[in-house]
Parts: C-alpha cells; structure tokens; sequence
C-alpha cells in the first residue's frame, strides 16, 4: 500500500514535503508501518469497537487497535482494571498498537452493562458478585483466538491486565496458551479480598504450576491489595516451580499507578514500568 493510499496520512508529513518544493505526485510508495518519511514519523493506526465471540459463544464488545501494516504482529489481550471498560482501557490499547502490537480489549462486564457507563457497569458487575473466572477465562480465550487468527498476526499473544485485571492475567496465564504475561497490582492472587468488598474472588496462587509462559509484575510499595507481603509470596511460589518471571516494586507508589486520570497515577514508576512491559513483550512476543 502506498501513502497516498493509506487510510488516514499525517498532515505535518504533507506540510513539510510541500514546503520543499516537492511535488505531492513524488510522494514515494512505502507501506503504513514504514517509521519515518521526510524526517517525521509516520504511524497508522486503526481503532474500533468490535464484537468477538466470548464465554458460551456470546458477542462481547471489544476495542481493537492495530497498526495498519502487513505485519506480522504479536498480539496483546489488554485486560481493563475494576472501574471497567473506559478510557483509560483504550487509550493502553492505542498505546500498544502504536508500539506495534495487535490489542484487544475486552469488555467484561458487556453482559450486565452493555449500554451502561463505564462507572455504572462496573456497580453493575459488583452488585452481582463481580466476574466469574469461568466466564473471564472464555472472555480471554476468545480474545486470545481472534488475535491469533489475523491474517497479518506473527500467532504470538499476551496479557497484561491491571487491578482486577492483574489477577485475571495471571489467572490466563495458568489456565491458557499464552507467550507472556504482565500482572499490575493484581490483589487477590495469594489472599482472598476481605469482606467489606462486594466481591467474589478465590485465591489462585495454586495455579502457579500451571503458568504457561514468562509473567511480569509491577506492583506498588504503598498497595494494601496487593501488599509486599503478598506478592513476595507469590515470588516464593513461582521459585518453588522455577517459573520464569521478573517482579518489580515502586517505592512511592501504591494501587493503580499506571492510572493517569487518577490520583494514585505516579510519573515515574508508570514510566519505568511501561518500559519493562515493552521490553518484556519485545523478548516473548515480538521476537
């Protein structure tokens, strides 16, 4: 495809070649996923709200983003944290196709809250006992198999998954095919939640023999849900199986701090921690 051909084209690429004396018939042909044309970077990206086939076969919602290359491409399955499907979710799912990454974000809690706000949704799900991991887990599968199944994916795909989400990751990765795993601040994988929260979540750490494929955790030194205690026991486990995985804590930082429309939201562990996921999916799944 040629960049006169593209979709969408960026318009200070075009600016700038004009302003050179060139002619846009000199455009030269280069596909979508070329880096750099005129000195200026040139990315092309399409996303969109799609439907793919979930647990029992039901149509969820799911937002895709993808480059617009011929690949191919590792895939990424982004898990949303507790507060649900919302913008935050699909701007991470832009940022990893931007990266070079075919992500999908499933919407888990469609069921209950379909035409729902994201806030409203999530009280939704949590006033019904919140997301059963059988339900969560043919979720993730179906998201897994679409991703694999594009014609322009490299068949390699992860997770990651944040809050809730990081459990739920961690959860997929013991319980499907997966290349790699990112867990951030997932509570509840050693400990059950306590009982003030609305919540039923079983404790999965007897899982961790299972774990198909390398897992990364970047977790909060301030976190209650997940303590330090917690994920240092879930470190002591996944030696016990010489699984490999690498996990790291911010000092400074507490639950959600990757969150950047939240105040718990921490410049530099987020930084530092985005850098360790790409360079984890760079060695597992691009590679």
């Amino acid at each position: 495809m040629s960049l006169r051909g593209a979709p969408f084209v960026v318009a200070a690429v075009l600016t700038e070649w004009r302003a050179s004396g060139r002619s846009l018939a000199s455009l030269p042909d280069v596909t979508p996923d070329s880096r750099a044309i005129g000195g200026l970077v040139y990315d092309a990206l399409q996303a969109e709200t799609i439907s793919i086939a979930g647990h029992n076969g039901d149509h969820i919602k799911a937002y895709f983003a993808r480059p617009l290359g011929s690949g191919p491409y590792p895939g990424v399955v982004v898990i949303h944290h507790a507060p649900g499907w919302d913008e935050w979710s699909t701007e991470v799912t832009r940022k990893f196709a931007a990266h070079g990454y075919l992500a999908l974000c499933p919407h888990l809690y469609d069921r209950v809250g379909a035409h729902l706000s994201p806030d409203d949704a999530a009280a939704m799900a949590r006033a019904s006992g919140g997301i059963s991991d059988e339900q969560f887990l043919g979720d993730a599968a179906g998201a897994v198999g679409f991703l694999r199944a594009l014609p322009n994916s490299n068949t390699k795909v992860g997770t990651i998954g944040y809050c809730s989400g990081g459990r739920q990751s961690f959860l997929a990765a013991c319980s499907l095919d997966l290349d790699a795993a990112v867990d951030c601040y997932g509570a509840c994988v050693v400990n059950a939640p306590p009982p003030d929260i609305p919540i039923t979540l079983t404790p999965c750490v007897d899982l961790t023999e299972r774990l198909s494929c390398p897992l990364l955790g970047l977790f909060g030194e301030d976190d209650k849900m997940p303590a330090p205690a917690e994920t240092a026991e879930l470190a002591r486990v996944l030696d016990k199986y010489a699984k490999t995985y690498q996990f790291h804590t911010y000092a400074g930082a507490g639950h959600a701090f990757f969150a950047t429309n939240r105040p718990s939201y921490r410049v530099e562990a987020a930084n530092d921690g985005w850098n360790r996921v790409f360079q984890w999916f760079g060695q597992y799944l691009a590679a």
